[in-house]
This record gives structure tokens, sequence and C-alpha cells, in this order.
């Protein structure tokens, strides 16, 4: 059997060399360029691949019956740790870093392995909470939370040592409806590190990484729902914290990185902000991980096009190459358009963090990219991450369906970000929530958008606009979500890709959309393909 025609997965990309828009948007950035030359190797490569074969395992006792309750990993989970954690991009917009070189470090490593950018994206997040609702316990723990290092030993909380933040707030009963929250906290009469301490009884129903130092979640008190930090070791380093995990999630995917649920016996935590106003304060929390969803759904959609371009480029069928096929010219060029007007979308979501959110007086234009666009873009991003891993998938047809290649493992991937930190109408209601909020501040928005757009976008923006000031707008909720995400992204590409592919991606996608990828005939496909990925 003759092997000319036999096309393997491309490895080892080098995710900042092979991306031309990413350059263009950011300029140089040596770091950046040395951090995805190392992930680019073969070595990083099967970090990925056997982290996601050997999944985590729970031992809830000791021989003895002790209760240990620890998540072993394979240590490759760790190399992946400790490479994220090396780049210094989880502290780095909290010391004088820019958010957007931080979303493009996790967007290059999330080509790589997805799993091991959610505790980053929690202990990210879990930063300017920490500093904002508990400044003093922030204090006691800032050198670690900024750390650049990775010990990745179960270990009790001391001064220095680098700490993981997870996250716990959905119950049983209640899953996004955070107020049905049930688990209690009553007060210990005593402070540590200037918070309040309480002991916490419950379940979480979704524990997200369970073997982290500590997580932020919600129990009720007598004022209501409350954020506090449970570490996994009591803060005297005694013993565990009675966080007892009962088992770990079989999940779709996200396999190398380990979800829990577990019920706490007594378990001591600290006060994070005012008693009762836990929901508001983890919303917060929820801005940042909304932005690292859409990062997440953007790299993954990065390397899906990478896989399906570089598999057409290779694989003959009938007689020619697929990539000189019109019609698979058109789904490539479809999807490249997708992936470049996801990271433009994510590029200018980091730079508007970059902005004081708590400041009023903050530029009304980037509050409504925080405020507003990212629930938006959170809705419209992870769910075309699923269309597209797919189409990307069907590019390699049954080599892409086995679980011996990475498309199987991108595909799998690609739900979670729509459904982590609030699922599609979760995120609707959040944006109508937030455009009657921010009502000026989006009212600065759509001007400032306006003269990026042509004629027709400009009164659909116009059209837009007074929809949102409607008062029955929940039923069309995720329509004007959508639209929105899609009109900011049109008016991103004008600012920021050629012509080309603004024309098409308009057309594409706002003046004659189509069902599916590839639907729309596009008229400048070649180039797309050319810009996406260099032959």
């Amino acid at each position: 059997m003759s092997d000319a025609n036999l096309v393997d997965e491309r490895r080892g990309v080098d995710a900042w060399a092979t991306d031309a828009a990413l350059r263009e948007r950011l300029g140089p950035r040596p770091a950046l360029a040395t951090y995805a030359a190392h992930l680019a190797t073969e070595q990083a490569w099967d970090w990925a691949e056997q982290a996601n074969a050997r999944p985590p395992e729970l031992h809830t006792l000791d021989a003895r019956g002790r209760r240990i309750d620890r998540v072993d990993f394979h240590p490759h989970w760790h190399r992946l740790l400790g490479a994220i954690r090396g780049t210094g991009a989880l502290a780095a917009p909290f010391s004088g870093g820019r958010w957007a070189e931080a979303a493009a470090t996790f967007y290059v490593h999330g080509q790589l392995e997805a799993g091991s950018l959610c505790p980053a994206t929690m202990t990210q997040a879990a930063i300017p909470v920490l500093a904002r609702h508990a400044p003093a316990l922030f204090a006691a723990l800032r050198d670690g939370l900024l750390s650049a290092t990775h010990e990745g030993h179960d270990a009790p909380i001391a001064p220095g040592r680098p700490l993981w933040i997870g996250m716990g707030m959905t119950e049983k009963q209640g899953g996004s409806d955070l107020r049905a929250c049930v688990s209690s906290a009553q007060p210990l009469g005593h402070r540590l590190h200037g918070a309040e301490a309480y002991r916490l009884d419950g379940h979480k129903w979704f524990f997200s990484a369970p073997m982290s130092d500590a997580h932020l979640m919600l129990a009720r008190t007598d004022e209501g729902p409350t954020c506090f930090l449970v570490p996994r070791w009591r803060w005297d380093g005694s013993g565990l914290n009675g966080v007892h995990i009962q088992r770990l999630k079989a999940k779709l995917g996200n396999h190398s990185n380990s979800s829990s649920e577990v019920e706490f016996h007594g378990s001591e935590g600290l006060l994070v902000g005012a008693p009762g106003r836990g929901i508001a304060t983890l919303v917060e929390m929820a801005g940042y991980t909304r932005l690292q969803c859409v990062v997440g759904s953007a790299a993954l959609m990065r390397a899906g096009l990478v896989q399906a371009l570089h598999w057409a480029r290779h694989r003959s069928a009938f007689g020619r190459r697929l990539v000189g096929q019109p019609l698979m010219t058109q789904v490539l060029a479809d999807l490249a358009l997708e992936s470049e007007a996801a990271l433009q979308l994510m590029l200018r979501l980091a730079e508007a963090f970059d902005h004081a959110p708590e400041r009023a007086d903050s530029d009304p234009v980037e509050r409504a990219w925080q405020r507003v666009l990212t629930p938006a873009a959170k809705l419209w991003v992870c769910k075309r991450a699923l269309a597209h891993t797919g189409e990307a998938m069907e590019v390699l047809g049954g080599n892409g369906y086995v679980e011996t290649g990475v498309m199987a493992r991108l595909y799998r991937e690609a739900p979670v970000n729509s459904i982590w930190e609030g699922s599609g109408n979760v995120m609707a209601l959040d944006v109508l929530r937030a455009a009657q909020r921010e009502a000026l501040a989006l009212e600065a928005w759509f001007d400032a958008t306006a003269p990026a757009l042509d004629a027709p976008e400009q009164a659909r923006l116009q059209v837009l606009r007074q929809a949102l000031r409607g008062t029955d707008a929940e039923p069309r909720a995720r329509q004007m979500a959508l639209e929105l995400a899609l009109l900011a992204q049109a008016a991103l590409l004008r600012q920021h890709a050629p012509a080309t592919m603004a024309d098409d991606f308009i057309t594409a996608r706002l003046r004659a959309p189509a069902m599916v990828l590839g639907g729309t005939p596009l008229a400048h496909a070649h180039a797309h393909l050319q810009r996406a990925l260099p032959a």
C-alpha cells in the first residue's frame, strides 16, 4: 500500500509565527514569540496528548481509611501548568502588563491544550476580586497569587508559595440560579488576615479544579448568599479543611482538568466582600472568566482551522488536492473568516479590561466593551466554536473523527466555554441587563462604532440601538446579543483586517447569512486562506 496520499496532523505549530493577524494587532512581542516557539516543540505536543489521554484520578482514602481527598494527575499536566504560569500572564495585567498580551498568551497556549487554561483563568480572575473586596487578605496572599512558578505538590498555604484558585458556585438544586444556594456559613468569632472567619457546611455540584490551594465559593449567611475564600488545607496547616470530594465529573471534554462534586463539613472560610453580596462579588469575577471563555474558544477555532487547512493542502481526492476544489475552498475560507473575527473581538475585549471597571468616570466606550459586549461575545464566539470545530473535523472526514488525532479533542472541548460562566440564555439576558444599566456607555459605544461600518450596517446599528431600549426585549434577547457581536466583529475587521476580508465577512454574516459555514460564496476565498496560514 502506498502512503503517498496519507496526511498526518500538523504537529509543532508555532501559533505566533503562523498567525499574521495576531502579529499585526500586537506588534513585536519577543516573550510571546518565544513561548509560542516553546509550545511548538514535539515535547509540548506530547504533554498535551498524554495529559488528556490519562485523566486525573481521585483517591478519597489512604491505606488506613483516613480521608485524603486527593486528585492525582499525569506529570505532563503539571508541566502544562508550569508553562502557562511561567509566562507571567496570570499576573501581568495587575503588575503593569496589558490584558491583550495576557489574552494572547492564553490564546497561544489554548491551541496546544485547553484544559490547563481552566485553573489559570480562575486564578487570574480571583486576583482583582480579592484585591478589591478583601484587600488585607489579598496582601497576605499576593506573592503566591502573582507567582510565575508552579510547584505541583499538595501542601497548606504558606507565605510566597505559588497559589491556584478554583471556584465553587453551582449546587444540585440551583444550577445557574445562584440565589438557590443552600450551603450555610456561620461566623466563628475571629478574624484572620483581616477577614472574618466562618464555618461552611453544604455541597457544590460543580467544584472546579479541586486540588487548587483555595476556592472562591458561595454559602448562605443570615444576609443571603455570600462569597468566601475556602482553602484546601486549614489556614493553620493542621490538616485538610473538611472539603470531601464525592467524585470527579466524567465530562464530555476537558479531560486533562479535574472537576468535582464535593461536600463541606465544618470547612473554614474567610469572608470576601460584604455578607449577602456574594453573587455581586462573583459576577465581577465572571467578567474576567467570560473574557477567557472567548479567548479559549478562539484558540480552539484557530487550532481546528490550522489542522483543516494543512489537511486540505496535502490530501488529494478525485484527482486533485482538496484545497483546490472550489467548494472546499469556500468552506476553508469561511473557517478562516470565523477564526479571525473571533481573534479580533477577543483582543478588543481584552484591551477594554485595561480600564478599571469600578471607576464611574472610566471611558464609557471601554465600559460598554467590558459590561455589554463581553457577554455578547461569549454567547456568539463560544457557540460558533462548536460549529467551527465540527466543520473543521469534517474536512478531515473519518480521520478527524477518531480519538487518535487532535480534532476529536478540539470538538469535545468546544462546548465547555459555551456552558461555563453562563450558557446562552444567561448571556443574552445579561446583555439586556447590562444594556439597561450601562445605557450611557452603550450609547457612546454605538456612536464610536458606527463610523467604521458601511451604510447598511450603520442602519442595522441604529435599529439595534432602538431595540435594546424596548420594554419587551427579552424574547428577542439572543437575536439582539448576536447582532451586537456580529456588528462589533464587522467594525473590527474593517479597522484591522484587509478590506477583502471585511467585505466577505459582512456579506456572509450580515447581508446574506447561511445556515452553515461555507454556505455563502466568498469573493476572496484564496486570499483568506493565504492570510490564515501561508502555504
